[in-house]
């Protein structure tokens, strides 16, 4: 009887391309190749979809100057990805598809919507979830009607900064004291993300954030602690969350380099937090999955300040998984090893459509 088939696909056309790479790297290293058969296809940042080799080319990147490209056939009756080669044409039967991307045109509910018409089970939220979830402009609107606490925002569309950037200014001014964050809607990985301590700096920032997304968010500085919380499950599975992780970051706030590039920053798990914090994280990061309709996998993260009080700050539908992210290492402290917590994730991307 022949293996099922497990298409990986990483890589894509958002500013997280990178660490899309390094996260599936490590997924890819953790599949049990003597139980499935793997299909590597990395997505070029000009979004050329390609068959990489083998887990090597995935990490130097070299995968991207194969000669194989790739597709996934949206024909529900094929349930296949099609590999194209000097003219000729193969068809591979595919039983699951782990979407390893992060950040725009993949976590967004754009690929997902794909496999749906495929009707090719895969790991992760559907169509719904990525999609407000990829949004924080829709995702605080989810989370102010759940009455959880979050940082207050000014919502700005990028014509405005085009039309008139002072009168932008003015209205943040108008509702909050600085330092403020700017933040590209739909960006992940804190791309785009700056600190205005200044007009100067909130000028600099809403042009920034506007270069990654139409849509942007000027908030409210939190003082506390950055903390997330890993949740598996939807379906026929119970949600469960995991314990909590605290983020030291080394830079002022945790930007992109300080997440993916300085030694400096650490992450620790089950941190002591004040009052029952801890607790009540857990019960709002399960709480805002299930709002926005999760299934599979998610980070929440939140801040905790001195007083014990948590404020809600984003949902990752597809969280990183670096050898140093936080995901899996959330769940590596609660005794799930990352070969058994992919396997898991397969699993139940594989029982998907018997869930509906």
């Amino acid at each position: 009887m022949s293996k099922p088939v497990i298409v990986v696909l990483f890589g894509g056309q958002s500013s997280e391309h990178i660490v899309s790479c390094m996260s599936a790297a490590n997924v890819i290293e953790r599949i049990d190749s003597e139980r499935y058969e793997l299909l590597l296809i990395g997505i070029t940042q000009d979004g050329r979809w390609i068959k990489a080799d083998d887990l090597k080319a995935v990490r130097d990147g070299s995968w991207q100057y194969g000669k194989v490209r790739a597709a996934i056939s949206p024909d529900a009756g094929e349930q296949c990805v099609l590999l194209m080669e000097e003219g000729q044409l193969e068809k591979v039967r595919v039983d699951l598809v782990f979407p390893v991307l992060h950040g725009l045109f993949g976590e967004d509910g754009t690929v997902q919507g794909l496999l749906e018409l495929a009707r090719i089970p895969y790991v992760g939220c559907g169509v719904l979830a990525s999609a407000v979830s990829m949004d924080k402009w829709t995702t605080k609107i989810i989370a102010d009607h759940l009455g959880v606490r979050q940082a207050a925002f000014e919502p700005v569309f990028r014509r405005e900064i085009e039309e008139d950037i002072e009168a932008v200014m003015d209205r943040v001014e108008g509702h909050f004291p600085y330092p403020v964050f700017v933040k590209p809607s739909n960006a992940g990985s804190s791309r785009g993300v700056t600190k205005a301590e200044n007009r100067g700096e909130l000028s600099e920032g809403l042009k920034e954030a506007a270069r990654h997304d139409r849509k942007i968010l000027v908030e409210e500085m939190i003082f506390g602690r950055e903390v997330e919380c890993a949740v598996f499950g939807g379906g026929k599975e119970p949600v469960a969350a995991s314990g909590v992780g605290e983020i030291l970051a080394a830079a002022d706030f945790y930007d992109f380099d300080a997440k993916y590039f300085n030694a400096e920053s650490k992450t620790v798990t089950d941190p002591k937090l004040p009052g029952d914090a801890t607790e009540e994280i857990r019960r709002t990061a399960v709480k805002i999955f299930q709002a926005v309709d999760g299934y599979g996998l998610a980070r929440v993260d939140f801040f905790v300040t001195e007083e014990g009080q948590v404020v809600f700050n984003e949902i990752n539908t597809m969280p990183g998984f670096t050898a140093i992210s936080m995901y899996p290492m959330l769940w590596e402290a609660r005794g799930v090893s990352k070969e058994e917590l992919v396997e898991k994730l397969i699993r139940h991307g594989m029982e998907r459509y018997e869930a509906q």
